[in-house]
């Protein structure tokens, strides 16, 4: 089946999700989810197919990470769908309202975007965690993965349809584009007029793509490359704990750090505690850093830019909060920046200075995800400004309509 025959089916389906109620949306999550466990072995079975492909072909092995599945990540996705149908629905949530001095009663009501497309590479719980969104928000989710991902994404989509129509929804509330083609991917982001919002969730070459050809709306799903800066003023045992936390806990992950930032009165003393810390982590560095670790290889100016996702850490030693801020706004990609510090002033000047989709004040980077802000799975991390901004939940995948009641009102 072509492309635009696939996004039309996943249009009418829309119309049906986007009139469908709570407890119907719930029951198909639900069913959905019971049905993925009651599976697990046959998802595993088409996973490994896949993550044999992958070996064969000497795939990293972050990469391989991310496309692996277990039966543990296969209950997480479960997990997934059923903390979804638990979370309030944002369909038909009044966002305010008012009368006019004429009459008129206008509410600004939310509704669903129609049909959201997402397009990603290797992690088949994507199928999952995007299907599940969509469906509660009341869209259409279509679907087009990776070839590396194909056999599992094929056998996690068809877990879900048969599920959704046993609550009584179309299946096609999940469409998945089995082309895995180039020349599908181009196709899949050109459905103007049946596509009402595109969301790539990939690297650098695959935003690239979607800026040089889609002409539909898009959302970017941008590149993490995070920074921690430990301020003059920080904890160096708390600075210890979430610097390794942000790097190694996965770091295969947009939110883990890629840069550390030390201020110079505490960096003596905190880099080679820091350096026992992170076994396994490829350091580069800055002169300044370099004489505090020995034996780690000076940065290049790509290693300051780059996104890693791997056990590496760039570190540089600055002279100021005003060294870190100028730091990350001219490497940093806009997803999420951290500050250890214990002097509030600090603080209040890195969040309020700082341009990221989230700033955090003596955390982790890895909390910047939908789960962990209570919003669910999540359909990405926007580092956009317009329409949606850091974790895209249930209300990020809805838009707004006016609706104006009168009483024979005419315009003079």
């Amino acid at each position: 089946m072509t492309i635009p025959e696939l996004a039309r089916r996943a249009q009418a389906a829309s119309r049906v999700l986007a009139t469908a109620s709570t407890a119907v949306k719930d029951a198909a999550l639900l069913a959905a989810a019971d049905l993925l466990v009651d599976r697990t072995e046959d998802v595993l079975v088409a996973n490994a197919t896949d993550v044999a492909r992958a070996d064969a072909a000497g795939v990293s092995p972050t990469v391989v990470d991310r496309l692996r599945l277990t039966a543990a990540r296969v209950e997480a996705m479960a997990a997934g769908l059923r903390q979804v149908a638990a979370l309030p629905d944002p369909v038909g949530e009044v966002l305010d309202g008012w009368v006019r001095p004429n009459g008129l009663r206008i509410r600004r009501v939310r509704v669903p975007l129609g049909v959201v497309a997402i397009i990603y590479e290797n992690r088949p719980n994507v199928t999952s965690d995007a299907a599940g969104l969509c469906l509660k928000s009341g869209n259409a989710a279509f679907l087009r993965g990776s070839s590396g991902a194909i056999t599992s994404n094929t056998a996690i989509a068809g877990v879900l349809r048969e599920g959704y129509a046993k609550a009584g929804l179309p299946e096609d509330a999940l469409v998945l584009v089995e082309d895995t083609s180039r020349e599908a991917a181009t196709e899949f982001m050109r459905q103007r007029g049946l596509v009402d919002c595109l969301i790539p969730r990939g690297g650098p070459s695959l935003i690239q793509s979607i800026l040089d050809n889609a002409t539909v709306p898009y959302v970017i799903d941008g590149d993490g490359n995070c920074h921690v800066y430990v301020d003059a003023a920080a904890d160096l045992a708390m600075a210890r704990a979430i610097v390794v936390n942000a790097k190694t806990q996965r770091p295969s992950v947009c939110n883990a750090a890629e840069t550390l930032l030390v201020h110079e009165a505490v960096a003596a003393e905190l880099l080679p505690a820091l350096a026992d810390d992170l076994v396994g982590v490829e350091l580069v560095t800055d002169e300044r850093a370099a004489a505090l670790l020995p034996g780690a290889a000076l940065a290049t100016e790509d290693d300051w830019a780059n996104e890693f996702l791997d056990l590496k850490l760039a570190v540089r030693v600055v002279g100021s909060i005003d060294e870190a801020i100028d730091h990350i706004a001219r490497y940093g990609s806009g997803h999420s920046e951290a500050i250890i510090t214990g002097d509030l002033a600090s603080a209040d000047r890195f969040t309020t200075e700082v341009d990221a989709a989230a700033v955090l004040v003596n955390a982790s980077t890895r909390f910047v995800d939908g789960e962990e802000f209570g919003f669910g799975a999540e359909i990405g991390i926007s580092t956009q400004k317009l329409h949606a901004r850091g974790p895209m939940g249930l209300r990020e995948l809805t838009t707004a309509k006016y609706i104006v009641h009168g009483t024979g009102q005419v315009r003079g």
